[in-house]
């Protein structure tokens, strides 16, 4: 194919090129400085190159690497922003400054690389920017009718290579196929399917038909349901080298259109049982069916680590890693099909069984001989856990959670109270963290049975292997947790007679463990029920919190840090009766921040910060005040010392304890403010750190403290250490304005100033929902003092009710009402002047048609969604009752309270009927 760009340019290119893929810094920045110039210039012209190169640079193997890489970088430029460009719709691309010449010429070079590159791994590289090149012309209204013709052409080709990636055309831009006739489509999806030569094809024709059926219409999709028999007929033939990505193609279909799979059920259940269930079947119980869990097959002679390995034994290993890839992902595709559709899952007959007994036997595979390294380990960096099966764990958790207590906890049961009892401490350990996994999801129905629950998982407290004792600790704890109130309030005794000896288990593991597991029987537990057992429980915890207290042995640092947790959780809620172990504690917690110095003592420190604080509430200023000054200057000489960039937990904890003491001193705190405010002030006006990625390839692997969400049709990664601090800053600000009132006037403006731009403040939901209680206690504060100006208050209702008008979310919405009402009941109805009124009653009338708007569409829904859509409603309601009190402060028949019942009776109203929803588990 004849040049389109100067030899010149060509040349320059190819130079550029070699100098990017340099180990070399210095080479390869100033190649990237020299791209940037040269697109900043004629980004056509270069554009242009990279597509030349891929075709025209020679075509041995070695510059295989050079012509993808051309093809990698044209996609990543072609639609990244240009310098300087943007208009009201949003950033101009260097695709959008290309002259219609030149991509008519790109789309021809692209074109004539489709066709005749000789090499696979190349001519992939050009479907994905064929594909990123279609998908964002077609969406900017430029059809490619020659791409279309050529991809059919190229399924009729008699070279494999091209007819697969014919098809991962189709499937990276399915809208080549969108305005065709159906069955003309269906016509080559199953010629694909049915591809006799390639395995490639036919997985490529899989993802293909996924993408249509996706991207289909409902009516497209009617006539397009046939085509699913061929798509499920690929499976049955494959091995295991191929299964498992076929699988996988096949599951996003299941959560979008899982209705789809509802004729195929039981043909589906009778392939997918043989893949996630043990190869030997021959008995009612996981212990039976694999008596030692972890091995390749029920029975293997020579036992491992005797006899002598044959050559074989690599390729073995091989068979059994696909084999157990292929096993989750059968198990992930069944659990995603069942969330994502529960009715299906409920009335295929075994479909539920298969998959909690395959979880529950996935769950008993750990690997053995591992005990010493385990007990050794620090559980926050216990290497082993790689080796854990999760996979199984969360399989389960997610079928109970999508299919309730009347569907999975039969079948869980059938199994779980055998493997407690087998000799196998695997199958024990199972049995124990299968509970704990279902407990959330099943909670309302278990709840009927708790009793004969708590009597399995206690007698395993006392269990002659470490690692079950850990795991009956774990069970507790989420039962605690699931089960909140209930279980603390029924079975206590059981359980205090369960864990408080553990807290004295010779293992550091299992007795920290205990003492976790108190945290949770704690958050919900009633005073009166944990006062008998106060004396016992603080005195084994500070046996482990205190060094050489046993035979001169030298207390683990995590068990340090759980054991001042836990005395901080039992201090909260056993209120002031915990001032009787006062003198014992608070003394070990100030040497703990007086020394606690290095790094590897800061999460110690941070943990005797929050146990301090929430000790000195418990027991009340009268107790605490006494050590109320030391406390303080230990803390003031933390605040003052060098930052530890790497101490990433102090600046939280820190603005956490200062709240605490604050609200155990009241009033007594105020001399303290000039010393906490202006860090405080600080952290709350932090600007999100955030990073804004123009596709997915910029994100490559997360960072460490960062997170990424999609916004306005851009990923924008955020750290979340900062935002963390910031809303942990603004909780403070509402203790303090709360505790203090009057008092704390010195610093209203300020705080008024940042809380308000907060309301807005996308990032973080918390930093919303505190700045919206904040703004009221300002007010309070302003008036108690004599600083509220008429000004500030109307600047706050105007935001307030911009913020109403704006608002999405409908539970952040029901804040901004409560923020709105409770500051009019500080400042008086009169304060919302005409103006302000007419605004608000502008801003309730859109959120009401918005409601309104929803509801009407969620009623033309299928009727097996109506659960999840009915719980959308109930936070809706939350939303319409403060706004029907708001009005109702306005005027007690206020026109709008009609339109708020209209909007009402538009839903389902299903929260209100517990047994109906119960009904289905």
């Amino acid at each position: 194919m004849e040049a389109v760009v100067p030899h010149e340019i060509t040349t320059e290119l190819t130079q550029i090129l070699a100098n990017l893929v340099l180990g070399d810094n210095k080479i390869r920045s100033n190649a990237e400085q020299a791209v940037n110039d040269r697109l900043a210039q004629t980004p056509d012209l270069y554009l242009l190159a990279l597509a030349q190169f891929s075709i025209a640079a020679d075509t041995e193997v070695a510059s295989s690497c050079m012509r993808s890489f051309s093809l990698v970088l044209l996609r990543r430029l072609l639609f990244r922003a240009a310098p300087g460009q943007q208009t009201r719709e949003g950033r101009l691309t260097l695709y959008d400054q290309l002259p219609a010449h030149a991509l008519t010429t790109l789309e021809r070079l692209l074109l004539h690389s489709l066709s005749h590159e000789p090499l696979d791994a190349v001519r992939r590289k050009t479907v994905d920017t064929v594909c990123d090149l279609a998908n964002n012309s077609m969406s900017r209204g430029r059809p490619w009718h020659a791409l279309q013709a050529q991809t059919f052409t190229m399924t009729q080709t008699g070279e494999v290579g091209f007819r697969e990636c014919a098809y991962r055309l189709f499937s990276g831009c399915p809208n080549l196929v969108m305005d065709l006739q159906t069955d003309a489509v269906l016509t080559v999806f199953r010629k694909g399917l049915q591809d006799s030569q390639s395995v490639e094809v036919r997985l490529a024709a899989l993802r293909a038909s996924v993408s249509y059926l996706t991207a289909c219409d409902q009516h497209q999709l009617s006539l397009s349901l046939s085509l699913l028999y061929p798509m499920l007929d690929t499976l049955p033939s494959l091995p295991n080298t191929h299964l498992k990505s076929f699988l996988s193609s096949l599951t996003p279909l299941t959560s979008s259109h899982p209705t789809l799979f509802a004729p195929h059920m039981d043909a589906l259940l009778s392939f997918l049982r043989g893949l996630i269930m043990p190869s030997v079947d021959s008995g009612p119980t996981p212990t039976v069916a694999k008596p030692f869990p972890g091995t390749s097959s029920s029975f293997m002679f020579p036992p491992d680590g005797s006899g002598s390995r044959s050559p074989e034994d690599g390729e073995e290993a091989t068979e059994e890693e696909e084999k157990e890839l292929v096993r989750k992902a059968a198990l992930e595709f069944m659990v995603s099909l069942t969330e994502a559709k529960a009715a299906l899952a409920k009335r295929s007959e075994g479909w539920t069984l298969a998959m909690v007994r395959a979880s529950l036997e996935g769950m008993g595979e750990l690997p053995e001989d591992t005990l010493d390294a385990w007990l050794d380990a620090d559980p926050s960096e216990d290497a082993q856990d790689e080796n854990y099966p999760h996979v199984y764990e969360q399989s389960l958790d997610r079928v109970a959670c999508a299919l309730g207590g009347k569907a999975v906890l039969p079948p869980a049961f059938q199994y779980i109270p055998s493997m407690l009892a087998n000799y196998d401490w695997r199958l024990r350990h199972a049995g124990l963290m299968a509970i704990a996994a279902i407990a959330e999801g099943t909670s309302k129905v278990m709840q009927m049975e708790l009793g004969k629950v708590v009597d399995l998982v206690t007698p395993m407290f006392k269990d002659a292997h470490p690692r079950v004792r850990y795991a009956a600790c774990q069970c507790v704890g989420q039962l605690c947790t699931d089960l909140e109130e209930i279980i603390q309030d029924r079975y206590h005794e059981q359980l205090f007679a369960a864990l408080i000896p553990t807290l004295e288990a010779p293992e550091p593991r299992v007795h920290s463990h205990a003492a976790a597991a108190l945290i949770n029987f704690c958050e919900g537990v009633e005073r009166d029920t944990l006062v008998p057992y106060l004396d016992p429980i603080v005195e084994r915890l500070l046996k482990m919190l205190n060094p050489g207290a046993e035979d001169g042995k030298v207390v683990k640092g995590y068990v340090q840090e759980q054991a001042i947790t836990t005395l901080a959780m039992v201090a909260d809620a056993s209120e002031t009766t915990f001032a009787k172990h006062y003198t014992s504690i608070m003394p070990l917690l100030l040497n703990v921040l007086r020394n606690a110095n290095s790094a590897d003592h800061y999460k110690l420190r941070a943990k005797a910060m929050e146990c301090a604080g929430l000790i000195a509430i418990a027991v009340g200023r009268n107790v605490f005040r006494a050590d109320a000054n030391t406390l303080i200057e230990l803390l003031i000489k933390i605040q003052n010392s060098p930052v530890d960039p790497s101490d990433t937990m102090l600046p939280n904890f820190l603005i956490a304890t200062w709240a605490k003491i604050c609200q155990a001193l009241g009033t007594e705190f105020e001399p303290f403010l000039p010393v906490v405010m202006p860090p405080l002030l600080n952290a709350a006006s932090a600007k999100a750190d955030v990073s804004i990625y123009s596709d997915d390839d910029d994100i490559g692997e997360t960072r460490e403290g960062w997170e990424t969400i999609s916004m306005d049709g851009q990923i924008v990664g955020i750290r979340t250490s900062t935002i963390d601090e910031k809303c942990q800053a603004f909780d403070t600000l509402v203790v303090y304005c709360a505790t203090l009132g009057g008092r704390f006037a010195p610093y209203l403006t300020q705080s008024l100033e940042l809380s308000l731009p907060a309301l807005k403040f996308y990032f973080h939901d918390g930093v919303r929902e505190a700045a919206s209680r904040l703004i009221p206690l300002l007010f309070a504060c302003g008036k108690q003092s004599g600083t509220l100006t008429s000004q500030m208050v109307t600047a706050s209702f105007l935001q307030l009710i911009r913020s109403i008008r704006a608002e999405t979310d409908p539970s952040f919405l029901s804040s901004l009402y409560r923020a709105l009402a409770d500051g009019l009941r500080v400042v008086g109805i009169p304060a919302l002047t005409p103006d302000l009124q007419a605004a608000l009653i502008e801003a309730t009338k859109h959120q009401l048609q918005t409601f309104a708007d929803k509801r009407k569409r969620r009623a033309e829904s299928q009727e097996d969604d109506r659960e999840e859509l009915a719980l959308l409603e109930e936070v809706e309601e939350f939303a319409l009752e403060d706004m029907e009190k708001l009005l109702k402060m306005m005027d007690g028949q206020h026109p709008l309270l009609v339109a708020v019942s209209s909007v009402r009776d538009l839903g389902f109203n299903q929260w209100d009927s517990e047994d109906e929803r119960d009904s289905d588990g």
